[in-house]
């Protein structure tokens, strides 16, 4: 199926819930979120939970809160894989009306027996079962397995939009088992089932489900079902080209919502992660989805780079609109397991987002900044903001205050005091600002004097500036 085919296009994003959201399953769903929002599609959510003892519903949890902090909405209800391995079963056995399986009663010790044998003779050790074609007479009452009948000669080709056309010998593959010996469906079964039953049309995933896709391809085959068009897209490494682990630094989702990146810098930074539309690096939700397309994803393994995270999130925090940032901030407190915000220090972040948003890289940037807002005094002034706090500059304080206290409360206005006392003493500007800035916010780097002034208000800053000159 070509990629622009008008059918319905239909993504999904199946992980396992055995442990944390990891990152490149995150940028897994982003790019079937991507292609199919951006073609007015569906994507749809399945928990392969197959795996029971593996299986908890606190990871389920996990990776439904990661995919909405994400902002990856799914569209319809989240399927569970086990709650349907009665279908799976069902179609097993389709499969085998079809002369497509069969049962094998072959024992794990005939199995190994058959490879050791093979290996001592320099045979491939793939097991051929002796029940392959079978007179269903002969079958013994015992405990069996369903395997597919695949063919034996030829090729299957996996026409990948991604990696091309990969070709593998039929030789190669076994007759994989569809049915355990206790009736329950595997996962290479489920998972071709569930997709077709959902209406799949684009399987995007990453390339270490390659080798799956030639033997669930014969399944397809097997119930004459429609294959879907496959797209493999190759691993996130870290920095040093190696496959991505902890030993890199975060690779769980919700380690990255709590450090303070915005979601829409993760999202853009995801979504740059081994795919490209020209040289564009920063970009909206919007052009993304319409950007996206597979042709673009790349083959090599990206690399995980924390200074373009960081960038491309500093012009996400900046870009967005203070009212939005705000809810933002405090759910990453709360991932962060910091104190909440209180009311007023809402109302007075609210005040301070234009100014201590730009050059934000992340969210505990940003909180930094604004310090002097978030904060209570009196203040006490950081080690390298006390040291412009000398007796000179506190009196050069004392002597503005009632200035400040009768200006009008203006930018332009609060220049024009401060400047007129920095000239009357031969000094510039910038030499005021210092110890002005040391009295407002007990810091080195804040934002503009003016700025702070303007929203902590006339009140507050003669009360700090008191509090330093007295």
């Amino acid at each position: 199926m070509p990629e622009n085919a008008k059918t319905a296009i239909v993504t999904r994003f199946a992980p396992s819930p055995t442990g944390y959201l990891h990152i490149g399953g995150a940028r897994t769903a982003l790019f079937n979120w991507l292609y199919a929002r951006g073609r007015g599609g569906k994507f749809l959510l399945r928990i392969e939970d197959t795996d029971r003892e593996r299986s908890t519903p606190e990871a389920t949890a996990a990776i439904l809160k990661g995919l909405t902090w994400l902002g990856l909405d799914w569209d319809g209800d989240v399927v569970s894989q086990f709650e349907g391995r009665e279908r799976h079963a069902e179609v097993a056995r389709e499969m085998m009306a079809r002369g497509h399986a069969y049962k094998c009663f072959s024992t794990q010790d005939e199995i190994e027996a058959f490879r050791e044998a093979a290996r001592a003779e320099g045979r491939s050790t793939l097991f051929q079962s002796p029940w392959r074609d079978a007179d269903p007479a002969t079958h013994p009452d015992a405990p069996f397995v369903m395997r597919l009948k695949a063919p034996r000669t030829g090729e299957t080709v996996i026409e990948d939009a991604v990696q091309g056309n990969v070709t593998i010998r039929n030789d190669q593959l076994d007759d994989m088992v569809c049915l355990r010996s206790d009736g329950t469906p595997t996962y290479m079964l489920a998972v071709v089932v569930d997709d077709h039953d959902m209406g799949v049309t684009h399987v995007i995933r990453g390339d270490d489900h390659l080798n799956n896709a030639a033997r669930q391809i014969q399944v397809y085959r097997a119930m004459g079902w429609d294959v879907p068009v496959f797209a493999h897209i190759p691993l996130i490494h870290g920095p040093d080209g190696k496959k991505l682990s902890k030993r890199h630094g975060a690779v769980g989702l919700e380690e990255y919502q709590a450090m303070g990146y915005p979601a829409s810098g993760m999202r853009n930074y995801l979504a740059r992660l081994g795919w490209a539309h020209g040289d564009a690096e920063y970009f909206t939700d919007a052009e993304a989805r319409e950007w996206f397309d597979l042709s673009g994803i790349g083959r090599a393994p990206a690399r995980l780079d924390f200074k373009k995270l960081e960038n491309i999130c500093g012009q996400h925090i900046a870009a967005t609109p203070d009212a939005a940032l705000l809810p933002e901030i405090e759910a990453y407190l709360d991932a962060a397991g910091a104190k909440p915000l209180s009311q007023s220090q809402k109302e007075g972040l609210s005040r301070a987002l234009y100014c201590v948003k730009d050059r934000a890289k992340t969210f505990p940037e940003l909180i930094e900044k604004a310090h002097f807002v978030l904060s209570s005094r009196p203040f006490e002034p950081d080690e390298k903001a006390a040291k412009s706090l000398d007796p000179v500059s506190r009196g050069i304080l004392k002597e503005l205050t009632p200035h400040l206290q009768n200006a009008s409360w203006e930018r332009d206005m609060l220049e024009t005091t401060v400047g007129t006392i920095a000239e009357a003493h031969g000094i510039g500007l910038g030499k005021i600002a210092g110890p002005l800035r040391a009295a407002l916010a007990g810091r080195t780097v804040s934002p503009s004097v003016f700025d702070m002034m303007l929203v902590i208000g006339r009140e507050e800053t003669i009360a700090r500036l008191k509090d330093v000159t007295a």
